[in-house]
């Protein structure tokens, strides 16, 4: 069964429930767990703030915010007994569904578990999806975890 089970995080009560599944799976078959946040500087940026403001700012902020998520996430796996290591991923152009890919590959993951959201229709066209794009492209089996249901979407879209 599964050993190596890669789990990407962002700190999100959606991905924490990615979490706690990787977490029960590991512990039914001993799996180890990667742990990956990805720093996206890219995101924020608005084009009207000079590049300097970037990196003398908001990229230490970014990545601490990131190590912060991974030590929360390798102590949830810890009290659970599950060992996991963590990995700080930097993304100045490309896709987070990459750099996951890459990793999954890397470290020759057998499973993926991602925390989705669920969006569909015009939110999942115009907010787009990494769970899915991981889901096309992934190396190695993918579990969707579903986040809790948010309010019904909006009829006559």
């Amino acid at each position: 069964m599964y050993q190596r089970i890669l789990v990407p995080v962002d700190g999100s009560p959606t991905a924490d429930l990615g979490l706690d599944e990787a977490i029960r799976l590991a512990r039914l078959t001993g799996a180890t767990l990667r742990l990956v946040h990805a720093v996206d500087e890219l995101s924020f940026a608005t084009g009207l703030e000079p590049a300097a403001v970037y990196a003398a700012d908001l990229i230490p902020l970014l990545r601490e915010a990131g190590v912060k998520v991974l030590e929360r996430a390798q102590a949830r796996a810890a009290a659970a007994g599950i060992s996991a290591d963590t990995v700080l991923l930097e993304s100045f152009a490309g896709r987070l569904s990459d750099f996951v890919v890459e990793q999954a590959q890397a470290w020759q993951a057998e499973l993926i578990v991602i925390g989705t959201h669920g969006r569909r229709g015009v939110r999942r066209l115009l907010l787009g999806s990494d769970a899915e794009q991981i889901l096309r492209s992934a190396p190695v089996p993918v579990l969707l975890v579903r986040g809790p249901a948010g309010p019904p979407p909006a009829t006559g879209v």
